[in-house]
């Protein structure tokens, strides 16, 4: 899947292998992994200060169980932009 990022021409892959990592090592967001691309389009975007490729798109949902507020996606800016984990 693609995701289209901020601006228009930036895109972002969700490959199938990152949505296995996603719901099964952080199995809390088996129910939230459909949000994953809004928070990529519409949350708030932080640039690493160590490595500078990565950026965390964080964006408040109020659905989120178990107390939780935020949803974190860290994508890696290179050749193909990719999501790394949320």
């Amino acid at each position: 899947m693609t995701v289209r990022g901020r601006r228009r021409d930036s895109r972002i892959e969700l490959t199938d292998e990152i949505r296995f990592h996603i719901v099964t090592y952080h199995p809390e967001l088996e129910d939230y992994r459909e949000d994953v691309p809004d928070a990529i389009r519409k949350g708030r975007r932080r640039q690493d200060a160590m490595e500078p490729e990565k950026c965390k798109s964080v964006k408040r949902f109020n659905k989120l169980h178990m107390g939780c507020t935020h949803l974190v996606v860290v994508v890696k800016m290179i050749r193909n932009n990719f999501v790394l984990t949320a």
